[in-house]
């Protein structure tokens, strides 16, 4: 009798229903295939704990695990496996003693149908609303051919959905991967995969390959096994997210920076700073910082290259107190290990930032970082393109550094992202009166004007201040300038 459950079944995977348009669809047979090691069997355990929490029941039948070594993984993630049912398969030839494994020889027909009886006297046993049948490997060899082995699951998908029950099928893919047959036969199928780097832990993506009549979210997404069980990061389209928002202009802090800037950064946009190692391009984020804290406001600050403890006694020697602003909970700040977070776990942290802490202000310091933890070129400039989206239509204004290839002369951009974004301020070394100097300049501005002059910057106990304008000098983005005229110099060594 098939039973009244009107909503799809949840499968306790934090990010999968998303990406599965809401779920599992009840009375249907889904396959979960991935080679050992990718989070299975973990996610099977989640998807029948939630069943068991919904009060219905549910039932493991294993065919290549004990229960003993289901319940010790279970465990060793940090998850009970309270009210669901296992049964132990065990192969009928093992269920023989020696004299008749010696005295019989069973063919692959009865061991099949024998395994296929006791797979359907388990059932009727529990009357599960949620199946796990694990796995499909050992049916498969049973069978010992396709047309058999497709009959076969095809049988098992008609008995279980006449009795109401969700199916979820796993295949570990150890006998022949080129074998498409449950493909055709699911209702829907999911792929795990995992990739190893040449440096870093394991990265873990999945996709939904196939379902019928769903509104899925395709492409790969990235997930992790952690304390607790699997954990999906669904794969950020920007399009999906809008809000609302006054698109002011928010002010730096400096008065000779923000009339570089045309009168501050419009709320919303993005930022890139460039420039070679040591010009100051994290000061200047951190500027901004400082700025939209002492406007009230809640900002993020991501770093990659940096140890957290460096960056803040640099900070605070520049009269920037980057502690006290987090103890008043109004700067959060995370240190990301590129070897070891993927793009879609890093897109997700940035997200909870924005949505549950109400952050406007993100500095991600630096895309080098961020190119680390994806290494292909073009997908990293997706990534960026679809997080500033984000970013811009949530309102929060976001600040990318970049360190540049080289000190002087010619620079070398890792990746070129700078038509991603809004505004690009270029950093620059050059030299002059025997003293290696910085400049500033603004290149780029979407939204309203901006000073066209290159200025000289230092960096001191108050953080970044701005000369006049360079109008005596040519070749100062080049890095070794010649005076060409007469105006406002450089301060010369031993002036202040």
């Amino acid at each position: 009798m098939i039973k009244p459950f009107d909503k799809p079944a949840l499968t306790g995977v934090t990010g999968l229903d998303d990406v599965l348009g809401g779920g599992l669809e009840r009375r249907r047979l889904f396959l979960l295939e991935g080679n050992p090691g990718t989070g299975k069997t973990t996610i099977s355990i989640q998807f029948l704990s939630a069943g068991a929490l919904a009060g219905e029941r549910t039932l493991y039948i294993t065919l290549s695990e004990t229960e003993e070594e289901l319940r010790a993984g279970a465990a060793s993630h940090g998850m009970d496996m309270a009210g669901i049912e296992i049964f132990e398969l065990v192969p009928p030839e093992l269920l023989l003693d020696e004299d008749q494994q010696q005295s019989l020889l069973y063919s692959s027909d009865l061991e099949l149908g024998e395994t296929t009886k006791r797979i359907f006297e388990a059932f009727e046993r529990t009357l599960p609303d949620r199946v796990v049948l694990d796995s499909l490997s050992e049916i498969r060899l049973l069978a010992q051919g396709s047309l058999r082995y497709r009959r076969q699951i095809l049988a098992l998908k008609h008995y279980f959905a006449k009795r109401g029950a969700t199916v979820l099928m796993l295949d570990d893919l150890t006998t022949d991967i080129n074998d498409k047959t449950v493909h055709s036969v699911a209702h829907g199928v999911i792929r795990l995969e995992e990739t190893s780097p040449e440096y870093g832990a394991d990265r873990r993506r999945l996709r939904v390959m196939k379902y019928r009549a769903r509104r899925y979210r395709g492409g790969y997404h990235d997930f992790s096994i952690l304390t607790g069980g699997v954990r999906v990061f669904p794969r950020l389209v920007s399009a999906e997210h809008k809000t609302r928002f006054v698109r002011d202009e928010l002010k730096s802090g400096s008065s000779q920076l923000d009339a570089l800037l045309g009168g501050g950064i419009e709320r919303g946009s993005s930022v890139l700073v460039l420039g070679p190692a040591g010009t100051g391009k994290s000061l200047l984020g951190l500027t901004f910082i400082e700025s939209a804290i002492s406007r009230g406001e809640i900002a993020g600050l991501f770093v990659f290259d940096e140890e957290l403890g460096l960056l803040f006694d640099r900070a605070k020697k520049l009269g920037i107190d980057l502690q006290a602003m987090v103890d008043g909970g109004k700067l959060l700040v995370e240190q990301v290990d590129a070897a070891e977070l993927s793009p879609g776990e890093f897109a997700e942290r940035v997200r909870r930032c924005v949505e549950e802490h109400g952050v406007r202000t993100v500095i991600i310091d630096s895309l080098n970082g961020y190119q680390a933890a994806m290494p292909h070129e073009q997908a990293l400039v997706l990534h960026i393109h679809e997080l500033l989206q984000y970013l811009n239509r949530q309102g929060a204004t976001t600040f990318l550094t970049v360190a540049q290839h080289g000190l002087v002369g010619d620079m070398k951009t890792p990746v070129d992202v700078t038509y991603l974004a809004d505004t690009v301020i270029l950093l620059r070394y050059f030299e002059a009166f025997g003293r290696v100097r910085r400049a500033i300049s603004v290149v780029k501005k979407r939204m309203g004007g901006h000073e066209d002059t290159i200025r000289e910057y230092r960096i001191g106990g108050r953080g970044i201040s701005l000369g006049e304008p360079l109008v005596n000098f040519q070749g100062v983005l080049r890095g070794v300038p010649t005076l060409v005229g007469e105006g406002p110099e450089p301060v010369r060594a031993g002036q202040a």
